[in-house]
């Protein structure tokens, strides 16, 4: 059973506090959004929209969660459509302030849907994108084990996901339930609110016995909370097994429209052919007749507190409570009532039946009330001391360096994760690696080998004597990467929530997703839900671009480059040398963990390069200064000795085919500067900031443009061309954009850079249509 420490002199909350409580918070919620549609003035004339039935559904589970379980060191992510429930819950306990709650869906006031970072009340888990607040309970547990692994104070707790059913279709619910470690999380916690209803009708088979055999394969405990003390009651009358059985058996629609029904309609509906289950019908007063119902488990305060008492925390638990969409609503039941309104008529009904005030919709629980003593006393016991300001690692800028020979900004990313074990220990042991499943294919074999797996506990190593093994799977509690299969939804949610213990526990991790490029948009909309709700993580995307050559195709990414510039509260960088890539991974990870941090990006390639094309400078001073120039943007890679005729700007992959052009346009007598990008999102900060629109770095375009070497440009990338098209209007010159526009082939890679266009006598031609 749940432990709850009570406020020293509090009693247990009785059940009628329980339904006061109830009530004004099925009132609240409602209000909330009524007010925000129907009150406040609304000049652009803009559906304001909000959920009072879907918010209705959920304030019985809500109210006996909070109120008689929840303890401080638990976490709740509440399903997005409930946010007025949350703050219903949370202005009752003193939380949110009054003047809040005419601002739902306002500019600078409650979010449409729980936000951690954007509401003024306290929200444990940003929800909105269904399937991902359902799963982000899971990615917090987990990351509070990694986080007390290290001996960090992560505490302990339950972490609760409050989700729709329809919510369960998401392949995201499913790829998280199955993973292997998932099974071995006891304090996760989902509640299913089973009101059978999607936004658009009736969901015709919600088929809850096949979902609960699947959650039991999984190894998750099932509870299921169906029929409320009423009906119970009912079913052991004579007729009841009958009427049990017919409820059972029943379509989902049929049942809905069953709510719809008047007593008369249901005598004559409900019964069928079943002269016994007519009989018990015909005995009920149309009153009990009306409750019974609707009398589903998860309207019951007692039958939920008794599911929620019987949690087995060795393993994860579901509990499938059976609701009512728009429970206590005249809405209640309509397969239409997903965005449906209560009328001024019919909000004031409600405000009569539950003993609340409509001209006074906010009025809180009279002084002395048992109502109002439950609510200071809960209020007491969830109260959380906050966090202690993040304490992010000192990380070096530099290892000091220069790679030489031919090597690949993939292999540069694990050969710099080693450096930082020798260069800087305690940032590097904050540094934890993620994979789905392609640890050695992405050259992070070395960093595994020497920081080894996490495992919650540890497992025999078979082949630890084998010579023949090369990548070593040494699973233990003092590991540091982790692979999740091969789910790159499941990658990024955990990747969002150990880039959240920052502020969740005050103590930063510094956490690093590899995964191939050409899936980073699969894995894209969590992880910018992550970023949104707080994450700061680390991104990496390689192999990328057509560049793969043999393994092109399929295997190939064309808009990736984008992302730099177009996710918030990320910075993108596509290096083309592996000093590019330690130095722009080591200024990623200085920015993480922080209030002020933000996320990063890398697109990395597998094309060898000969590292002497980086000419870097061997005056310590003249390297800084590059290295300055790498992290904010660009640099310039080579400049003629002439005023130049064109600037060839290349990024990542392609910059040995800029140099070869400019080689060979030399020797044309056309001069031409190289330019390489290693930013382009930074680059238009950057020129934002110029024309005052931004917080950019200007700077970095008079180092990379300046404007006294203007020159019609050629702009090429292993990606598709407009990512760079803007950089031409830096100094307002003519330009051609080279990139990838079609699906890729298989090929050597000469040949299918002549494909796309993107090889250096491509260049060479756009370089000679643009000269006068």
């Amino acid at each position: 059973m749940t432990s709850v420490a009570p406020r020293p002199g509090a009693a247990a909350p009785s059940l009628e506090s329980l339904r006061e409580i109830e009530k004004r918070v099925l009132w609240l919620a409602t209000a909330i959004v009524h007010h925000a549609n129907r009150v406040r003035p609304n000049a652009s004339g803009l559906k304001v929209g909000g959920h009072q039935a879907s918010s209705a559904s959920m304030v019985s589970i809500m109210t006996s969660l909070w109120f008689s379980h929840l303890r401080p060191q638990d976490r709740v992510s509440v399903k997005p459509h409930a946010s007025p429930v949350l703050h219903a819950i949370n202005y009752l306990l003193g939380e949110l302030d009054e003047r809040y709650l005419t601002t739902l869906r306002a500019f600078g006031g409650l979010q449409a849907y729980p936000s951690r970072s954007k509401d003024p009340d306290p929200v444990d888990y940003s929800t909105g994108s269904v399937g991902i607040g359902a799963t982000a309970p899971i990615w917090g547990a987990l990351a509070r084990r990694y986080l007390a692994s290290t001996g960090a104070e992560a505490g302990s707790g339950r972490q609760y996901a409050l989700l729709g059913d329809a919510e369960l279709d998401e392949g995201a619910c499913w790829e998280a339930v199955l993973d292997p470690m998932v099974a071995e999380l006891g304090e996760v916690v989902w509640i299913v609110d089973v009101n059978r209803q999607s936004l658009d009708r009736v969901v015709p088979n919600i088929g809850v016995p096949r979902l609960q055999g699947m959650f039991g394969a999984a190894g998750w405990q099932v509870l299921t909370v169906k029929y409320g003390h009423l009906l119970e009651e009912l079913f052991t009358r004579p007729g009841g097994a009958a009427l049990r059985g017919r409820i059972d058996e029943m379509p989902n629609p049929e049942y809905q429209r069953l709510l719809r029904c008047t007593p008369a309609q249901l005598r004559e509906r409900l019964p069928g052919s079943d002269p016994e289950l007519g009989r018990l019908v015909a005995d009920l007063d149309d009153a009990t007749l009306h409750a019974a119902v609707r009398n589903l488990g998860g309207h019951d305060l007692a039958a939920l507190d008794q599911a929620l008492s019987s949690i087995d925390d060795a393993r994860p638990t579901v509990i499938f409570a059976y609701t009512v969409k728009g429970y206590g609503l005249a809405t209640e039941g309509h397969p239409q009532n997903h965005s449906s309104l209560l009328t001024d008529a019919q909000l004031a009904l409600l405000a009569e039946r539950l003993g609340t005030s409509a001209e006074d919709p906010w009025v809180r629980f009279p002084d002395g009330s048992d109502a109002a003593r439950l609510c200071a006393d809960v209020a007491w016991r969830l109260r959380r001391e906050p966090p202690a300001p993040p304490r992010p690692p000192a990380i070096p800028t530099d290892f000091g360096r220069t790679p030489g020979g031919t090597a690949t900004t993939q292999a540069a990313l694990g050969r710099a994760l080693l450096d930082l074990t020798r260069s800087a220990p305690d940032a590097a042991r904050r540094v934890v690696t993620l994979c789905p499943d392609v640890s050695s294919s992405t050259n992070l074999a070395g960093w595994v080998n020497k920081v080894g797996v996490w495992s919650a506990r540890e497992r025999v190593d078979w082949f630890a004597d084998d010579p023949e093994t090369i990548l070593h799977w040494r699973e233990r509690p003092t590991g540091q990467h982790l692979e999740l299969g091969i789910a790159e939804t499941n990658l990024v949610g955990l990747l969002g929530e150990l880039g959240a213990t920052w502020s969740r526990w005050g103590e930063p991790l510094l956490p690093i997703g590899v995964l191939y490029d050409p899936f980073v948009e699969r894995a894209l909309e969590p992880w910018s839900f992550g970023i949104y709700a707080g994450g700061q993580s680390i991104l990496v995307g390689t192999p990328s671009g057509v560049s793969l050559a043999p393994e092109g195709g399929a295997h190939q990414s064309v808009t990736t480059p984008s992302i730099g510039l177009e996710q918030p509260g990320c910075v993108g960088y596509e290096p083309a040398f592996a000093i590019d890539a330690e130095w722009t991974l080591l200024a990623s990870l200085a920015r993480l963990g922080r209030p002020d941090g933000t996320s990063a990006y890398l697109r990395l390639s597998t094309r060898p390069v000969d590292q002497a094309l980086a000419a870097v400078p061997a005056d310590p001073a003249a390297r800084e200064h590059r290295r300055r120039q790498v992290v904010a943007g660009a640099y310039p890679l080579r400049r003629t000795s002439a005023e130049p005729a064109v600037t060839l700007v290349a990024m990542g992959a392609l910059v040995p085919e800029a140099l070869t052009a400019a080689d060979r346009l030399d020797a044309l007598g056309i001069p031409a500067d190289v330019v390489c990008v290693t930013s382009p999102g930074l680059l238009f900060e950057a020129m934002q900031a110029r024309a005052g629109r931004g917080a950019g770095e200007p700077w970095v375009l008079d180092a990379a443009f300046p404007a006294r070497r203007a020159a019609p440009m050629v702009t090429v990338l292993d990606g598709h061309p407009h990512t760079l098209a803007f950089l031409a209007g830096i100094n307002q010159v003519r330009a051609a954009h080279l990139g990838v526009t079609r699906f890729g082939q298989s090929g050597d890679l000469g040949d299918v850079h002549r494909h796309h266009g993107v090889d250096a006598e491509s260049v060479i031609r756009a370089a000679l249509d643009l000269s006068p």
